[in-house]
């Protein structure tokens, strides 16, 4: 505005109740549209008109934070007209909304404060910590989201868990499990889907043709194996040519007490050992190695391989 607004055209920014309540609050603190909304009443579209109105007469600035544009009252830049009204407005008393707005801005920088001292105190190990809404099912929600699967086969299903995940994002899954009991616990969770099958059977002799599935899971079922190679091998069998495999198992370890109580026939593999099985099934790796380390003891390691089938 410096040489551009002509005395009237300035004096009337001043002339309004609602700019001035900006400007005041403005003036103590940088403050974002949503946040003056939430303090003043004001409804946002006004908020956003007036704050365009100071801004071309250089009574505000702004900077970008983020997400969020946050704005600033800039005496520093006002002409030497308006610095002087400012401060004769400064100096009056405040009104009764002026007051109040001046609380709730106090209730608005705690919040955000406490806000951003979460953030700033868990920087660097976000996974371990909980925040509302932020958990690793809602996450998986919405990573699935990214995922186009064709005709699963979800070997070792268990009753249903991954399944019920994966089923809205897939052509077909065929859920695959030693146990009947097991089975059918999954055929009750699952028993609205039209798109999951299930099936009782031995990994080691997988009864399904040749390329008959687009994906196949092995989450967590190789310690249970006799053979995990032959595993792999009938696994690679039952893709489809360029069909993807994920797999995750747990790396070797001593506690073979524990994981024998969970009916575990090895201890764990070897990703060299994993990457050899896999390639001798005709299977190309992609990923093979640990992925994830438990925090508590015995700090059990897993492995993930990802593959795809020539």
């Amino acid at each position: 505005m410096k040489g551009r607004h002509s005395p009237v055209d300035l004096l009337s920014l001043f002339a309004d109740a609602a700019r001035i309540r900006l400007l005041r609050l403005l003036d103590d603190a940088e403050i974002s549209v949503g946040e003056l909304v939430q303090i003043t009443g004001i409804s946002q579209s006004r908020v956003s008109t007036q704050l365009a109105r100071l801004r071309k007469a250089s009574l505000v600035r702004q900077r970008r934070a983020g997400a969020s544009v946050l704005y600033r009252a800039s005496p520093d830049d006002f002409s030497a007209l308006a610095r002087p009204v400012w401060n004769a407005i400064r100096a009056e008393p405040e009104t009764s909304d002026e007051r109040s707005d001046r609380a709730r801005l106090r209730a608005v920088l705690a919040e955000r404060q406490r806000s951003l001292a979460w953030a700033d105190e868990v920087a660097g190990q976000m996974e371990n910590h909980y925040s509302p809404g932020r958990t690793w099912e809602a996450t998986a929600h919405g990573l699935l989201g990214l995922l186009s699967l064709g005709k699963v086969l979800d070997i070792g299903s268990g009753d249903g868990v991954v399944a019920r995940l994966l089923a809205p994002r897939a052509a077909h899954i065929t859920c695959l499990d030693l146990s009947d009991v097991v089975i059918k616990a999954a055929r009750t969770r699952l028993s609205t889907l039209t798109n999951v099958s299930f099936d009782v059977g031995d990994m080691h002799h997988l009864r399904y043709e040749d390329a008959s599935f687009d994906q196949v899971l092995m989450l967590h079922v190789l310690t249970y194996a006799d053979d995990p190679a032959r595993v792999l091998a009938e696994a690679a069998r039952v893709l489809r040519p360029n069909g993807m495999l994920v797999a995750s198992t747990l790396a070797p370890h001593d506690q073979r007490e524990i994981s024998s109580a969970y009916g575990h026939k090895n201890t764990g593999l070897l990703p060299s050992d994993l990457g050899e099985a896999a390639d001798a099934a005709g299977l190309n790796i992609q990923q093979c190695g640990v992925s994830s380390r438990e925090r508590k003891a015995p700090f059990f390691e897993v492995l993930t391989v990802v593959a795809q089938k020539r």
